[in-house]
């Protein structure tokens, strides 16, 4: 059975927006990272917290 949260915190997780670009993210669970595909750029979530910080981000191809 899965845990309710999980469910919840991912619907949360993909309510955010880039902070650069303003276009959507799509949560990545394997990665833990919410993936901006317009800036190229994969924000980490960290203990269930989104870092939406382009310092914090990872580069993407």
């Amino acid at each position: 059975m899965s845990d309710p949260r999980t469910a919840h915190d991912r619907r949360m997780l993909e309510a955010l927006i880039c902070p650069l670009t303003q276009g959507p993210l799509t949560y990545d669970p394997e990665r833990g990272e919410l993936v901006s595909q317009r800036a190229n750029l994969a924000f980490p979530v960290r203990d269930g917290i989104p870092i939406m910080l382009q310092s914090e981000a990872r580069v993407i191809d």
